[in-house]
């Protein structure tokens, strides 16, 4: 038996969940931007209290948290709130990628709709302008695209619709609807990637001891962090 606390901060929704073997106990999240640094310890704090079992932070046997891409900012917290955990209860870290987190109930079929046998599935998450960070999954879960940080036109992708079916998804698929004007591109409803949807991914990587460095562990940012200054007033 392995209960695992889950954390997921790569856009701009917060969430926890606490997972008993894969199955999630209990879940909190909350769509607020830019209140991961006041809100996540809060969240966690609340799970423990909703979770309906007797067991405190202490007793979890490890901390799975989405490890990136996604908002840089985000991700720095959800981290290092992580690693915080880990390094205070001597408990092993365990990373699942934001785009897998995103893709899972997709794939799944948590929500509902029917792919063909040999449809594909890009999950999108939101960078800057007409730029995504993508990647392609088969119906079995297996990453058939590497994650990348696309710009999107109307050529992207084409090689892939020209074959068969692809769903986008994710905060980032909407600003591409448009662009990707072809019968095999389909768009349909999703959750988000949320710490809920990281139950089932945690505990394959607990039953593989998939485990992170914790002193050394770093989200997988994609892209380097560009901070912009703000321009001076002009009286």
């Amino acid at each position: 038996m392995a209960y695992i606390l889950c954390i997921e901060t790569s856009t701009t929704v917060c969430s926890v969940a606490l997972a008993k073997d894969g199955k999630v106990v209990a879940a909190r999240q909350e769509s607020e931007g830019n209140s991961h640094a006041n809100r996540l310890t809060v969240l966690i704090q609340q799970l423990f209290e909703d979770s309906g079992v007797a067991i405190e932070i202490t007793d979890v046997d490890a901390v799975a948290v989405s490890s990136g891409p996604g908002s840089y900012t985000g991700l720095r917290i959800g981290v290092s709130t992580a690693k915080g955990v880990c390094f205070a209860m001597d408990k092993p870290l365990i990373s699942i990628p934001s785009l897998s987190v995103l893709a899972w109930p997709v794939v799944k079929g948590k929500l509902s709709f029917n792919p063909d046998e040999d449809s594909w599935f890009c999950p999108m998450i939101d960078a800057r302008r007409m730029e995504v960070y993508a990647a392609m999954f088969d119906t079995n879960m297996t990453q058939q695209r590497k994650t990348s940080a696309d710009i999107i036109d109307e050529t992207s992708y084409r090689d892939v619709l020209d074959q068969r079916k692809v769903f986008f998804f994710g905060n980032g698929a909407g600003k591409c609807k448009e662009a990707l004007n072809h019968p095999n591109a389909v768009f349909p409803e999703d959750e988000g990637p949320l710490a809920r949807n990281m139950a089932a991914l945690a505990f394959e990587a607990w039953n593989q001891k998939a485990f992170e460095d914790v002193a050394y562990f770093e989200p997988f940012y994609l892209k380097d962090f560009i901070a912009t200054t703000p321009k001076k007033k002009v009286l």
